[in-house]
């Protein structure tokens, strides 16, 4: 069963974050809090949307967090999705397919033009996954970020 998050899912959702950061040999860049995310998800004007895969017995065993993103070449939105995760135990049960089918239905039902994500180049499982749904790696581009001392010396009012 997919459904939107609830406040009441913060927890858990900052757990599975957890969760993935370790999967993903970073555990040290979740930093997120609860509050944080209470904030982003159910805060005055939300920044970011989660959607929850329980089991069949109601236990949370996944979820997808996204926003929305804009195609100026399109001049419609889309949905970036930031984090797809399904716990171990829960993976092959159709559940990780499920969100992301929630999330198109939205793009659909919305006419939202994409749904795009990243996934690391060694996650050769999610890889497989992604493109058996469909999804092409878009190998023209490469992703850029920038993050705490970098982002803080550009964007200081006083950088020229």
């Amino acid at each position: 069963m997919i459904r939107h998050a609830e406040v009441t899912d913060v927890p858990v959702i900052r757990a599975m974050i957890r969760e993935l950061a370790e999967y993903e040999k970073v555990p040290h860049e979740a930093r997120a809090t609860e509050e944080q995310l209470r904030e982003a998800l159910f805060g005055e004007r939300p920044a970011a949307f989660a959607h929850i895969a329980e089991s069949a017995q109601g236990e949370v065993v996944g979820f997808a967090l996204w926003f929305l993103n804009f195609s100026t070449w399109r001049g419609v939105h889309g949905i970036y999705l930031e984090d797809l995760y399904v716990r171990p135990g829960a993976r092959g049960g159709g559940h990780g397919k499920a969100l992301l089918r929630e999330l198109a239905r939205i793009c659909v039902e919305r006419g939202y033009g994409r749904l795009e994500w990243s996934v690391l180049d060694w996650n050769t499982p999610s890889i497989e996954f992604y493109e058996a749904l469909g999804a092409r790696a878009q190998d023209e581009w490469s992703v850029y970020r920038l993050t705490d001392g970098p982002l803080a010396e550009l964007g200081r009012p006083d950088t020229p």
